[in-house]
């Protein structure tokens, strides 16, 4: 089972609420609603994702992430999920200010940007790095805000937003020792869960 799909099911309590922003083909909404009782929409711009969400019986949103939440009431979610596109947003400070706005908790994922992989890529080959977590060329690449374990702690204590669980996975989306030790250096993907 993808690593998403466990933490969810760890994090996010049966019956309640959760709004995913981002939310793909809608694979983590069904498996909360079958097995969990959750209800919620996803939010989803392509088109050819939302018919899959729509043919899972996911209750689906168009939507641009960079156009807020504006549409949502304070308080309106237990819990927003938003996995490997914070990086994408065009201001994601107040993006995730606004998920924990509708939302009581949050729980975002994110490639790092200061994984020893792409530090030495960088260094060895003096250019952008491209790997599974970060799998675009820099020309064509949707990620605009690339960010690091670190830069985004840094960002939630000046947002006063607490961190309440951190993972460091790897692009399988496994975690160890070493992740656990040392993130910002060994962990490819970054898993926080915060609130207010």
């Amino acid at each position: 089972m993808r690593l998403d799909l466990r933490l969810a099911e760890r994090w996010i309590k049966p019956k309640s609420h959760v709004l995913d922003l981002g939310c793909g083909d809608g694979e983590l909404l069904a498996h909360l609603r079958d097995n969990f009782a959750v209800t919620g929409y996803g939010l989803e711009i392509d088109e050819d994702k939302i018919n899959d969400c729509v043919a899972r019986g996911v209750n689906v949103i168009q939507q641009n992430l960079n156009d807020g939440l504006a549409n949502f009431a304070d308080n309106s979610f237990d819990n927003v999920i938003m996995t490997q596109a914070l990086q994408a947003v065009e201001k994601p400070d107040k993006l995730l200010l606004d998920m924990l706005r509708v939302g009581k908790q949050a729980i975002i994922t994110f490639p790092n940007f200061a994984h020893w992989k792409t530090r030495g890529y960088l260094f060895l080959k003096g250019k952008m790095p491209v790997s599974e977590a970060l799998p675009y060329s820099w020309y064509n690449t949707p990620n605009i805000h690339l960010c690091t374990f670190k830069d985004f702690e840094i960002l939630c204590q000046q947002l006063d937003i607490k961190i309440l669980n951190r993972l460091a996975v790897d692009d399988d989306l496994q975690d160890n020792l070493l992740m656990k030790r040392f993130p910002n250096l060994m962990g490819e993907v970054a898993i926080y869960r915060v609130s207010r």
